[in-house]
């Protein structure tokens, strides 16, 4: 992971500086950002690898600051906070989080939960390099992260951009919503299965919108959900 760039939003000094000092040992290059307003102009001036983001913040808060974020760039984002309500983990995850870390937490936690967030995310996968996937007015790109719809890249979030891999990778096979939450978000994910749900609904409207005429996800009543090729083949 070394070189790679991560941007730390967090108002308290002490509680990025402790961050600061775990993530260079790891190799990371460190960037922070006390409040909302100076995460955004950030972000809008450079790429992170990942970003560490604080729920309760000075000027906005973290919903707002993750909302902003998704508009217009689908960087990993890793959610902290202090609130142990499920709700509240749920409802980062339904806004584009892709992650979430109660405080106070250790820092090997930390890291590991960061680790994990970018093999997700990156580009390291089992299928062969450059093999693209086509179906029925799109195609995806595993190595490149893209989805291609009626000639046009399709915007989803990092977690999307996996589900819709997951799925299109394996379109014979219906997956549970617990499967897909082990593949997505890990073992250790505490909260509800039903943010599936959430991300596929999410994924539908975003295909829809990008002029697919027919729903790439399809629900399997009773079990969970497989992908929809429209007759085509891998």
């Amino acid at each position: 992971m070394s070189g790679l760039s991560v941007l730390i939003v967090d108002d308290e000094w002490n509680m990025r500086n402790l961050l600061k000092i775990f993530l260079r040992k790891e190799g990371f290059t460190v960037y922070e950002a006390a409040n909302g307003r100076e995460a955004l102009a950030l972000i809008g001036k450079q790429s992170f690898a990942i970003v560490l983001l604080d729920v309760m913040l000075p000027d906005m808060d973290g919903w707002q600051v993750c909302r902003k974020i998704r508009e217009e760039n689908n960087v990993p984002l890793l959610m902290l906070t202090a609130r142990t309500d499920t709700k509240d983990k749920v409802q980062g995850l339904r806004i584009g989080a892709d992650d979430y870390v109660t405080k106070p937490f250790e820092p090997e936690e930390l890291i590991a939960r960061i680790h994990s967030l970018l093999r997700r995310t990156g580009v390291q996968r089992s299928q062969p390099a450059n093999r693209v996937l086509h179906y029925s007015e799109m195609e995806i790109d595993p190595e490149g992260r893209r989805v291609m719809i009626a000639g046009k890249e399709a915007d989803f979030t990092p977690k999307e951009f996996e589900l819709f891999c997951l799925l299109g990778e394996n379109p014979r096979r219906t997956f549970t919503r617990e499967e897909i939450v082990e593949r997505l978000w890990g073992l250790e994910f505490e909260g509800e299965s039903r943010v599936v749900d959430t991300h596929v609904k999410n994924l539908r409207e975003k295909a829809q919108r990008a002029g697919l005429s027919y729903q790439p996800i399809r629900t399997v009543w009773g079990v969970g959900y497989k992908f929809h090729a429209d007759g085509a083949g891998e």
